[in-house]
């Protein structure tokens, strides 16, 4: 395998480890499943371990394949870049933005700063290229200079790097929708008792988790924790009963789940747009507060 394969078998790792399923990524990559499935395992093959866990259930990463993975997402990350800036420096190609985000903001959000960033400059277009992450894997990926800006939790450990103001973003509690307190006039913390929390692994962002864990225990609440990688696993576990979450997702008709207004402030997801010193993102920086501090009204 030479070094074009590796980075493109590692690409096609990235999409599986984000989407969670051959078939997405492949329609995500705009290739059929059979050679996606080929090239991850010629992939395995070269690095000598296995990264991805096959299942009836779908797709998900060994141990290996969540350590490698940050540093799999830099390479392709930082081959495409140089391709885009040899093109640029060529004049064939469009100024670019690359930005990161993480799983906790809510999509109609993400999509919100995606439209800001791609009209920063009304008279040159800009390619935009979101990448959604840990905070962990987001400050990484600015300081190693694939990612020009992102938004990340607060808090978090970004030294070296430049920041914004902390914007808090509004969430929700979600409970099973036959769980007594789905159906409570006020909602109370200790109604949740009996129930595991379903939340994101400390490792995304340990700062953060610590506050978010203790903020239950404080309140007289120790559930034991599931982890839930991503919104989509967080609601399904919700809707199989026995689990409650928090979510940045606005309330919506979803069988089995209900949304609950609890501890409101406290819960508020608090995130801020990190970026290197020195770097020229201004304008980007700009419009992306604009979006989020609206987001908070």
């Amino acid at each position: 395998m030479g070094a074009m394969d590796l980075l493109r078998h590692l690409s096609f790792f990235v999409a599986v480890a984000e989407e969670g399923h051959f078939g997405n990524a492949a329609s995500r990559l705009g290739m059929t499943q059979p050679p996606l499935s080929q090239g991850v395992r010629r992939l395995e093959q070269r690095l000598g371990t296995e990264l991805i866990q096959r299942s009836a259930r779908g797709v998900g990463l060994t141990d290996a394949g969540r350590q490698l993975l940050p540093r799999a997402r830099l390479l392709v990350d930082d081959a495409t870049r140089f391709e885009d800036e040899a093109h640029r420096i060529a004049g064939g190609r469009d100024a670019v933005v690359r930005w990161g985000v993480p799983h906790s903001v809510a999509d109609a959000v993400v999509v919100r700063c995606v439209r800001a960033l791609r009209d920063v400059d009304a008279t040159h277009p800009t390619r935009v290229v979101t990448t959604t992450a840990s905070t962990t894997e987001l400050v990484d990926a600015v300081r190693a200079g694939s990612l020009d800006v992102a938004v990340v939790e607060h808090p978090a450990l970004l030294t070296g790097l430049d920041i914004g103001p902390v914007v808090k973003l509004r969430r929700w509690v979600v409970v099973p929708d036959d769980h007594p307190v789905a159906a409570a006039k006020k909602a109370q913390v200790r109604m949740l008792r009996g129930l595991m929390l379903a939340t994101g692994p400390r490792s995304d962002n340990p700062p953060a988790h610590d506050l978010f864990i203790d903020l239950w225990r404080v309140r007289g609440l120790d559930p034991d924790i599931v982890i839930a990688s991503g919104q989509r696993e967080l609601l399904t576990r919700v809707s199989a009963g026995g689990h409650f979450g928090v979510t940045a997702s606005p309330p919506t008709v979803m069988p089995g789940v209900a949304w609950i207004d609890l501890l409101r402030d406290d819960l508020s997801l608090r995130v801020r747009i990190v970026w290197r010193s020195g770097a020229d993102v201004a304008s980007s920086a700009a419009a992306l507060d604009r979006v989020l501090i609206r987001a908070d009204r």
